[in-house]
């Protein structure tokens, strides 16, 4: 599974790459603005500020929600840079619009995915990714690692190309999850992915081990 990061925020992009494990970016209109950039063209140029630091793709959302403005937009973002993925809502007009973008080549992330119908409806209109959003699906009691768990079921039989990008990520425990559920790729914040990284048994064997050195060294 590739990890995505889930910010604009470009220390935390640097510091996922420098880890070595990104894979690429997840952006949204919110994401922009709790780092502060704001204005069409702010948000346009630190979309090219991502791009140039990961060699993965990089999802930019469209605003539009009308087929004409979503294709606009679109094409205008897919221009930006060579790995920017157009990230298109879930809804009549962003599946007309994928299509489009799929005859043009242009690669799309669908967005906004709650159910295995609407996993469906996206990989038939040739979208690259498509995101189902696990957090929110398990706030409203329902079960968003079986959603994945679904749509990869349903994927596999069908044969579609079309990659499952776990959206809405709480906890490490979630990566594993999804891992386990057949997503292709899991976005989240940085301190989910690092997480990974924690297990008590590690720090008290680490420490021991250090005891251990220091004792031989005293």
């Amino acid at each position: 599974m590739r990890f995505f990061i889930d910010t604009a925020d470009l220390d935390q992009i640097k510091e996922a790459h420098d880890l070595g494990v990104l894979d690429g970016v997840t952006t949204n209109p919110s994401l922009m603005a709790k780092a502060g950039i704001t204005g069409a063209k702010n948000i346009e140029d630190h979309y090219k500020k991502i791009a140039s630091i990961v060699e993965g793709d990089v999802s930019a959302e469209v605003i539009a929600t009308d087929y004409a403005g979503i294709v606009a937009e679109g094409e205008y973002l897919a221009d930006l840079a060579p790995n920017i993925v157009v990230k298109v809502p879930m809804i009549r007009e962003g599946i007309k619009a994928i299509s489009h973008f799929s005859g043009k080549g242009i690669k799309t992330n669908c967005t906004l995915v709650f159910s295995a119908g609407q996993a469906i409806l996206a990989a038939k209109a040739g979208a690259t990714y498509i995101s189902p959003f696990v957090g929110r699906v398990d706030d409203i009691n329902w079960d968003g690692i079986g959603l994945i768990e679904e749509i990869a079921e349903l994927y596999a039989i069908q044969m579609y190309d079309t990659e499952i990008l776990a959206a809405s990520i709480r906890n490490a425990r979630h990566i594993v999850q999804a891992a386990k559920a057949g997503a292709d790729i899991a976005t989240c914040p940085l301190h989910t992915i690092l997480g990974l990284l924690k297990h008590p048994l590690t720090d008290i064997g680490l420490a021991k081990f250090l005891e251990d050195y220091n004792k031989g060294n005293a």
